[in-house]
């Protein structure tokens, strides 16, 4: 036989299950509870954009962040603000983003290529520049004139590492004659790979290149397919992508929009 369970004890069990959910709160402002999930969220939120880890000093200052908000939010509406057409939009987009992210990240999630699916996107992709490596080389200098300058004398027979290694301000690949060594054109930034693209092998850009880094003049020395493996990262995000977009389209088709 077991014993009656005393009602002091079933008080202290019910206790132990309903303390989470009381303690799970930042704060109460005005009788308004700030629940705890909005601090996680907030401190996941700050470790992916600036890398700083969870802790003590990190949540007191999320706690007295989340504080203020909620200040000023309940003054904003004490004053009738979120009344107001324009801000009631706001709120609307804002909450639609969140919605679309959330709908757009599960969905990708959902819809993970199988390698079967991988290896036909490679197929069709293995023919693209995205799907070579190049061996280059640059010069890079602070003007479109210099660099107008450097193109004409290695139209004239310069010798492009000397030159390189002579007026590049790259400091990382100038006692290298400028070699970039093997890269795919995902490594440079848009200009850069646009224009190492367009070019054959031996070729030099007729053209100075503009980046965020100054003036290039590109010499493409080789170029070679990437392996499957190589690209297969790059692969799973087209094709998931593609897939996403699938879906996407579905729904609009079965939307009905008047």
């Amino acid at each position: 036989m077991f014993k009656k369970t005393s009602l002091t004890l079933l008080l202290a069990i019910a206790a132990s299950f309903a303390a989470p959910a009381a303690l799970a709160q930042v704060a109460k402002v005005n009788g308004t509870v700030i629940p705890q999930s909005r601090s996680d969220v907030m401190a996941k939120e700050v470790a992916a954009q600036q890398g700083r880890p969870d802790s003590p000093e990190l949540r007191a200052a999320i706690k007295q962040e989340l504080i203020d908000r909620e200040i000023m939010a309940q003054e904003a509406i004490k004053m009738g603000l979120n009344k107001n057409p324009e801000v009631s939009a706001q709120m609307d987009i804002a909450r639609q983003n969140i919605l679309v992210r959330v709908f757009l990240n599960e969905t990708a999630k959902r819809h993970t290529p199988n390698e079967d699916a991988l290896k036909k996107a490679f197929e069709r992709f293995k023919d693209s520049p995205a799907a070579n490596e190049f061996r280059a080389r640059h010069i890079l200098v602070a003007t479109e004139a210099e660099a107008k300058d450097i193109t004409a004398r290695l139209k004239a027979g310069a010798d492009f590492a000397k030159l390189a290694a002579e007026k590049s301000i790259d400091e990382g690949t100038k006692a290298q004659g400028g070699d970039l060594n093997w890269s795919p054109p995902a490594r440079y930034v848009r200009p850069f790979a646009e224009a190492l693209a367009r070019l054959k092998k031996g070729d030099t850009t007729e053209s100075p290149v503009q980046t965020n880094f100054g003036w290039h003049v590109i010499r493409l020395d080789d170029v070679r397919p990437l392996s499957y493996e190589a690209i297969k990262p790059q692969l799973q995000q087209v094709v998931q992508g593609e897939n996403v977009q699938k879906v996407i389209l579905d729904l609009r088709a079965k939307a009905k929009v008047e």
